[in-house]
């Protein structure tokens, strides 16, 4: 088979900068998405609009997955036999959790597929830029034999041949993201219920948000499981969370996100850890 050539699956937004990625890069490239329409736009760049799932399969030696989960990915490969899977490289980089990436690549393997399990780490308009990197995990022989491939749409962050790990480290990233992006979303409510534009506070939003001395600072410490607060206690934490409770039922906001915040540092402060460091809160959150 041509070496630029790949098979796409699942055209969302992700989908599509993918495809125009690898259209870019001259590449040959087969498209199947469930909703047909959505691969108009990129087969009229070039592409090549598959019959079926098993046409899209069989097309190329290797497939690049994009969809929503893992139960969209077992729905999909289902349509085809099992003998459209035989010898394939299956890029999947669909977000879900690292037991459903560990289930998928053992049932590819039974089918005579290798998966590549994949994390993108940027956004849509990220794809095919210098910056942009994915994590991967599995057959480090199957992600050499495709990095040029791969290495269309990002770098290449290999973690390990354990096809969960990619997914576990996406995970964790998303943990952080979205929770960090909510704390962003709501001081901003707090903001315009005062008056105050998100540009006129972008610059104090951006220096507030950078976490990185924080996270330098305390990676030692937590491998280390030494918590003391010599900079930090939840003590402090807590009293500071209750300012910023009070201040935003005062703007007339919803106050149950950082009551949240509040309420697992009261936690802390309960078992003991009230002259800790806010990192003493891995050990309360953490199952035993």
């Amino acid at each position: 088979m041509n070496p630029k050539s790949v098979t796409l699956i699942g055209l969302g937004p992700m989908g599509q900068a993918m495809a125009g990625a690898y259209l870019d890069g001259g590449y040959d490239l087969t498209v199947w998405n469930r909703t047909p329409g959505r691969a108009d736009q990129v087969v009229a760049r070039g592409a090549k609009r598959a019959a079926s799932v098993e046409a899209a399969l069989t097309a190329n030696d290797l497939v690049v997955m994009s969809l929503t989960d893992y139960d969209a990915v077992f729905a999909i490969l289902e349509q085809a036999p099992a003998t459209a899977l035989a010898g394939r490289t299956v890029a999947n980089l669909t977000s879900d959790t690292p037991g459903r990436a560990r289930e998928a690549a053992a049932w590819l393997a039974e089918r005579g597929a290798v998966q590549i399990t994949g994390g993108v780490q940027v956004p849509p308009p990220g794809i095919g830029t210098p910056e942009a990197m994915t994590y991967y995990s599995g057959p480090a022989v199957a992600i050499e034999a495709h990095r040029p491939a791969l290495e269309v749409l990002t770098g290449i962050d290999h973690l390990g041949e354990d096809p969960g790990l990619a997914a576990l480290y996406y995970q964790i990233g998303m943990d952080m993201f979205w929770t960090g992006l909510l704390g962003y979303v709501h001081a901003q409510a707090v903001a315009r219920a005062n008056g105050i534009p998100a540009e006129q506070f972008l610059p104090h939003a951006v220096k507030t948000m950078d976490f990185r001395y924080f996270l330098e600072f305390y990676a030692p410490r937590i491998d280390a499981g030494a918590h003391q607060g010599d900079v930090d206690t939840l003590t402090m934490g807590a009293a500071s969370l209750e300012h910023v409770v009070h201040t935003v039922e005062a703007s007339g906001v919803d106050a149950s996100l950082p009551a949240a915040a509040l309420a697992v540092f009261r936690r802390g402060i309960a078992a003991g850890h009230g002259q800790d460091s806010l990192t003493s809160l891995i050990e309360v959150l953490s199952r035993q």
